[in-house]
């Protein structure tokens, strides 16, 4: 997963259940997933691999509440992984702290000039804040960076962009 880490286990079990970990939860098997982080020898728990699964596992059961911490101490350490951008702003939207995700996900998009989710995102808060006109322009630059067929399917479909079906109909 992050390669930056993986030699830097003194047990090989712990890189097989951090990895059996990662793969479980990208089967949608959660529960594999937990018992596998339980295997791992309790002193690296901490281990920024382990803690970067962990939250995988945390979006994968939507717990926003553990997610956004964790998240949080990750980007401390981590500022350049962009998916913890996603997920931090993702967790605050889904626990009704809208502004504070688009306000928290603003930055990534000049970190990352080029990620399609990261406007995407923008502009479904955008939109659920109420500035259409912002959640147009997000939308419009998610499609730059990634397929036009597939963003406009994606946003028809997405109740945060429910504001804008009408104009998404028209890309």
């Amino acid at each position: 997963m992050i390669v930056e880490f993986e030699n830097h286990f003194a047990n090989p079990a712990d890189r097989f259940h951090v990895d059996a970990a990662s793969g479980w939860i990208g089967l949608g098997d959660l529960d594999s997933a937990r018992a596998e982080l339980k295997q791992v020898s309790p002193q690296i728990r901490n281990h920024p691999a382990v803690l970067i699964v962990q939250s995988e596992l945390l979006f994968a059961e939507k717990n926003w509440e553990a997610l956004l911490p964790l998240t949080e101490m990750l980007l401390r350490k981590f500022p350049k992984l962009d998916f913890l951008w996603i997920h931090r702003s993702f967790a605050l939207h889904e626990m009704k702290r809208t502004k504070e995700a688009l306000i928290n996900l603003l930055p990534a998009a000049k970190k990352f000039p080029k990620h399609w989710l990261i406007r995407y995102n923008l502009a479904c808060y955008c939109s659920q804040l109420g500035t259409l006109e912002d959640a147009m322009s997000w939308l419009q630059k998610a499609i730059l960076f990634a397929d036009k067929r597939e963003i406009k399917a994606m946003a028809l479909d997405d109740p945060d962009l429910k504001p804008l079906r009408k104009q998404i109909r028209e890309l």
